[in-house]
Formats: structure tokens, sequence, C-alpha cells
């Protein structure tokens, strides 16, 4: 394993229909199943991993500009979808990244979200197991 930065640590109980905690606790959420609870308010897996995927997404694209020296204004945002998977009758998860880029122009968006989902660490993780889709828009 690479030299660690640092480790973040949260506990789920109960799965989708308990709690989440962060060892820090400022994550503390109860989980509510969105297609068998539709009553109670609650947070979920695939909400969590989106908005997780969305800030470490938006991060690495602003690193890549950075280093390339442009100077933009983004906002990333990620649907993650629980899917059927028809290979084991179970589930998997699917996303899409729709990516708005202030200060470029298409091309250069396209250029830069594909560089960003290199260098990201959600992206790097999901490569060859998560279907992602990336919408670049410069704006």
């Amino acid at each position: 394993m690479s030299d660690v930065l640092f480790t973040s640590t949260a506990t789920a109980k109960n799965g989708r229909e308990g709690h989440v905690k962060s060892k820090d606790e400022l994550i503390d959420l109860e989980l509510v199943n969105p297609i068998t609870n539709k009553e109670d308010k609650g947070s979920n897996p695939e909400q969590l991993f989106a908005a997780a995927y969305a800030a470490c997404y938006d991060g690495a694209l602003n690193l890549v500009a950075s280093k390339q020296k442009k100077k933009i204004s983004s906002e990333t945002t990620a649907d993650v979808s629980l899917l059927k998977d028809p290979e084991d009758d179970g589930f998997k998860i699917g996303v899409t990244l729709t990516v708005n880029i202030e200060g470029v122009n298409p091309e250069e968006a396209d250029e830069l979200t594909e560089a960003a989902h290199q260098v990201c660490p959600y992206s790097k993780a999901t490569r060859g197991n998560v279907d992602v889709k990336i919408n670049a828009k410069a704006v």
C-alpha cells in the first residue's frame, strides 16, 4: 500500500435501514432505503457516495486546471443510481457526473474533465467496476 496521508473512519449499523456515523461525529445520519421506505427521512449509501464523488472529482478538476494554469470556476453534480445487476441478479451502481466549468471553451472543458477523471481517487476506485458517464459543459 502507498504512504497513507490520512484515514477517514465511519461505522454503519443495521445497513440501509440503520445509522451511519463518522469517528469524528461530523457525519451522524439515519439511513433509509428509499425503495422500501418512502415515509421516513434519511440518507442512503448512494446519496453519500454521490456527495463524496462530486467533492472529490471537483477537487481533482480544479487541481488539473491549476496545473495547466487555467483559472476556472466549477460545479460538479454526481447522480448515483442503484441498478439491477443481471450478472448476479443483485445490484450495482451507475454514476453520471455533470460538470459545469466557467472560464474555458467546450473543447477545454472536455479535456479538463477527462484529465480530472484520470487523477480523481474516486474515478480510479470505480474504473472497471462502475459505469461512469461525464457530461462536461463550458458555461
